[in-house]
């Protein structure tokens, strides 16, 4: 017999301290059959599918509403995507929900929006005692209630998120097992008062390398417990939930897995400036990369937390051009979102020149436009496809990316690649669809934290992280908290001994 199976996503990190907010107009929103169109990309959606069509799930596809990180969202964004799934559960009944979660969204009327979901369901009395799995994004700030009210949502443990597509598999393939052996197992949830910034996050680093090594490690010697989450969280939320925590799926006896996450807990507290990473400013490194220039030892990447798309900034930020330009940097490279600029130059034929103001248009924590006289070199719709299928950006979009119209244009020696949408750089496909290829660059600006690693990291000769103006610095006690659970590292000093 097969098993029946709601189905349903909604994916957002949002970034709160950001001005502007994430309207409808941001999202992809896919409903009912539509999803099933995911199937063979690299997303986790994918991954799910090619479950339920392996172990033949009767699927009810609802809702599948995603978007950029950005600001705060919207708060009919939620109730749309309730509607979706509402509508759907008229279909059942089901034997079990599977679900796409980041874990970092945030309405203005709602700081735990994956909770609300999950409160929701379980308000209605035919999904009250269904089993949920589904995925989770390794920066997710998780709420207890949101483990503790689920059976199996198991948390990326890459970052770069390389392993989407198969940790929703594996979390599909848990859905199947409760589904089958009619055992339903426990989660258990923890936290340590600590906040990393996403720098601090990398899963090739301490202290996140460490924490998910234990992880694999309680998954080897506790047979009862299938999977450990180890969020890094994301520190640029301000919501009671906001922060570092673990959690594990058990068949067995919950304290035991709640004894095994203390274990994590108390690491965490105890190499908790390891990952409290504070970039050196831009000035820093500018003299060597000019000398790594001089010699070939090229491309060089900088990279710029302070303005990373992936952690919801604007994308705009102008300080690394601004250098590039001034020090009229032959084969320098800089991705800047701007839609006006692209419109000013979409009816122009290449090799046109035009004065433009460009970036620093949208937010008050970065520098502002470039007054720029330049030449177009080239326009296009801005599509691409990822060149590898395992790119974090496949975590959240799959494996065809759309910038909107865009635009490549030189100012003396720098080329500028101007985009309508903004798009992560964390995949080389992106400037090779518009010509450019990364190798052969000087210096690149990278607008990334951490995920741009997979895909740059191979090429790159040198890289250097810096501090710019931006509202994604790696310093995290600059920001304005108001609503995080405190004491809190880095925001509070703690005692050795917080439990």
């Amino acid at each position: 017999m097969s098993h029946r199976v709601l189905l349903a996503g909604l994916f957002h990190e949002t970034h709160t301290f950001l001005d502007a907010p994430t309207p409808l107009s941001d999202w992809t929103i896919l409903r009912g059959d539509e999803l099933f169109e995911a199937r063979g990309d690299a997303s986790p959606l994918a991954g799910v599918l090619s479950v339920a069509d392996d172990r033949q799930w009767q699927v009810t596809p609802t809702i599948d509403m995603r978007a950029t990180p950005g600001g705060p969202v919207d708060d009919e964004v939620l109730e749309i995507f309730w509607d979706g799934l509402a509508a759907g559960i008229e279909a059942g009944p089901f034997d079990g929900i599977y679900l796409l979660l980041h874990g970092a969204m945030v309405c203005r009327g709602c700081p735990d929006v994956e909770g609300e979901v999950i409160r929701r369901i379980r308000a209605i009395e035919s999904l009250a005692n269904l089993p949920i799995c589904g995925v989770l994004d390794l920066h997710g700030n998780i709420s207890r209630e949101t483990i503790e009210q689920t059976q199996g949502l198991i948390s990326y443990r890459c970052n770069p998120h390389t392993d989407g597509h198969q940790v929703a598999v594996e979390s599909a393939k848990l859905l199947d097992e409760i589904l089958s052996s009619k055992r339903t197992p426990r989660s258990v949830w923890a936290r340590p008062p600590v906040m990393w910034p996403p720098t601090g996050t990398g899963t090739d680093d301490d202290p996140m390398k460490t924490l998910e090594q234990m992880a694999r490690q309680i998954e080897a010697e506790e047979a009862d417990i299938v999977a450990v989450n180890v969020m890094g969280g994301f520190s640029f939320a301000d919501t009671p939930d906001t922060g570092v925590s673990f959690a594990a799926t058990t068949f067995g006896d919950p304290d035991v897995a709640a004894a095994r996450l203390s274990e994590l807990v108390d690491h965490a507290i105890s190499v908790r400036q390891q990952g409290n990473v504070v970039d050196p400013p831009l000035a820093s490194c500018l003299d060597d990369v000019d000398r790594h220039i001089a010699e070939g030892d090229t491309p060089v990447v900088l990279v710029e937390p302070s303005d990373n798309i992936g952690g919801g900034a604007p994308g705009d930020a102008t300080t690394m051009l601004a250098e590039f330009i001034a020090r009229d940097i032959d084969g320098a490279v800089a991705i800047i979102n701007d839609p006006e600029s692209v419109q000013a130059v979409s009816d122009l034929d290449t090799g046109a020149t035009i004065t433009l103001s460009i970036g620093g248009k949208t937010s008050r924590l970065t520098d502002g436009p470039l007054e720029l006289t330049v030449t177009l070199e080239s326009t296009s719709d801005g599509r691409f496809t990822l060149e590898d299928p395992h790119s974090h950006l496949a975590s959240g979009a799959g494996l065809h990316i759309q910038m909107g119209p865009c635009a490549v244009v030189r100012c003396g020696g720098v080329r500028i690649l101007l985009t309508t949408l903004r798009t992560p750089p964390f995949d080389l496909g992106q400037l090779r669809s518009q010509g450019i290829d990364p190798e052969d660059c000087s210096v690149v600006n990278v607008k990334a934290a951490v995920a741009h690693r997979q895909g740059w990291d191979p090429v790159t000769a040198r890289t250097y992280t810096v501090d710019t103006p931006g509202p994604c610095s790696s310093d995290i006690s600059r920001l304005p908290f108001k609503l995080v659970n405190r004491p809190v590292f880095p925001l509070d000093e703690l005692e050795s001994s917080v439990p």
